[in-house]
């Protein structure tokens, strides 16, 4: 069965269309308008084996939050509804990722209990054009719409943009590893419950 999704989210602020295969080959076409948000876009794909396309227009002449903030919220919308209800899969993820000096650690479990531990103190508030405070409202809206208890921990950095991409690759990682089939399971829920 194809693990896939297609989400269209259109407001006063902003219009983003998010195709998502889980089960994917990194395949990436990346359109959101803020360049370092398609290449951290583009390595979590990538690293996590998904196929992802995403073109959003937002009110850029602003700021960029509503377009970051809003592209988690489609993201995360896409993961949980290609997952439906999240049965047979690993449902816990965690990658330990080193970007030269930088080491981020993420850890996830796709429980449909949204909850977000985000510890990164970045040495520069801009990376580039890009203010680096959106990072944890990207992650924030991607795991509130995704379902999942995400932890994010960049344990040490001085390079932000390193920083940051060892999160998106860690996160792509953690994402693979939680998505993942355990044939073990039957296609029954990993859970004692039952049910999340």
């Amino acid at each position: 069965m194809k693990r896939h999704a297609e989400i269209h989210r259109e407001t006063r602020e902003t219009n983003i269309k998010v195709e998502l295969t889980i089960d994917g080959k990194g395949k990436v076409k990346i359109e959101t308008g803020i360049g370092f948000l398609d290449h951290m876009l583009t390595l979590f794909a990538a690293h996590g084996f998904f196929d992802l396309h995403i073109s959003a227009k937002g009110d850029l002449h602003i700021d960029a939050h509503h377009t970051v903030e809003d592209i988690g919220i489609c993201l995360g919308k896409a993961f949980s509804q290609a997952l439906g209800q999240f049965k047979g899969i690993a449902r816990y993820g965690f990658y330990l990722l080193p970007m030269e000096e930088s080491l981020a650690q993420v850890a996830l479990d796709m429980c449909k209990r949204p909850f977000l531990i985000f510890n990164a103190q970045f040495p520069s508030e801009k990376i580039g054009e890009f203010d680096a405070e959106l990072l944890e409202e990207f992650l924030r809206a991607f795991a509130f719409n995704a379902g999942i208890t995400l932890h994010v921990n960049v344990i040490y950095g001085r390079n932000s943009h390193h920083m940051a991409e060892a999160i998106f690759k860690g996160l792509g990682r953690a994402m693979d590893m939680a998505t993942r089939f355990d044939t073990r399971l039957e296609g029954s829920t990993m859970s004692t419950k039952g049910v999340l």
